[in-house]
């Protein structure tokens, strides 16, 4: 089976503007691109009036997603936060109860896998 997890988490900037946003991701991409092997995925969208920000991220596993959510918290959590409200979250797969306990803040529904494949 595979032990794959992802999210999608939506933020809508309510406090900030697409640039700060655009300045903080920028940080966000590079810490996780240099520090984090088993993260996938993990990518930014805006629509087009730049008011809705997606984040797609995918994790190897729990324990990936886990050191994932430790350096964000510490260094990046409280700053996305001023930019914008939380108005999504939705997590896929089968994620660890260790993980849920971590992302129980971020409220969010929970999508167990039924069929399909990733390559």
């Amino acid at each position: 089976m595979n032990k794959n997890v992802s999210w999608i988490f939506e933020l809508t900037l309510t406090k900030g503007n697409p640039n700060d946003l655009k300045k903080l991701m920028v940080e966000l991409v590079e810490s996780t691109k240099n520090n984090e092997p088993g993260t996938l995925a993990y990518e930014w969208a805006l629509n087009e009036d730049n008011n809705i920000c997606h984040i797609h991220e995918r994790y190897s596993d729990s324990n990936s997603a886990l050191m994932h959510l430790t350096p964000f918290n510490e260094n990046f959590a409280e700053r996305l936060m001023a930019i914008g409200d939380a108005t999504g979250f939705v997590v896929y797969g089968n994620p660890s109860n260790e993980l849920k306990a971590a992302l129980e803040a971020f409220g969010g529904t929970y999508m167990s896998p039924i069929g399909g494949f990733t390559r």
